[in-house]
């Protein structure tokens, strides 16, 4: 009967990995980089819907290490298709053809739980979660 419970949980997980990624995966389009908002934790980088991007400190320069359920509330800013480095934006390779863009070599991510632009309620999660200052 354990094993049952434990192939539900794995199941469960599954599919609310897949569900959490599809809702809030930010894209920002090469004409979209730098742009910036006021928030409670000061003037940082939003992507093209003016969202806050947060920096992850287990990220090495130029890799995510945010996979699975990390990358399901905190979903990386995709480059869209086409998208080139320009200045302190750069491009990490997530495997599959997705790529994400990176500030000064820091992958950049959204946040599942900031509902509206200028939300930033991410800021200093579990010590590891920054907001992006420009």
């Amino acid at each position: 009967m354990k094993r049952w419970g434990y192939a539900i949980t794995v199941i469960t997980a599954v599919v609310a990995t897949g569900l959490l990624a599809g809702c809030a995966t930010p894209t920002i389009a090469t004409g979209d980089l730098g742009k910036t908002r006021q928030t409670a934790a000061g003037n940082v980088l939003v992507d093209g819907k003016g969202m806050t991007l947060y920096t992850y400190d287990k990220d090495a320069p130029g890799k995510s290490n945010c996979t699975g359920m990390c990358a399901a509330f905190w979903p990386p800013a995709q480059a869209a298709p086409g998208a080139t480095p320009q200045g302190n934006f750069t491009l990490v390779d997530r495997g599959g053809n997705a790529r994400q863009w990176a500030y000064k070599g820091k992958p950049l991510y959204g946040y599942l739980r900031d509902d509206k632009p200028g939300d930033a309620s991410g800021n200093g999660a579990d010590g590891v979660w920054h907001v992006v200052h420009p």
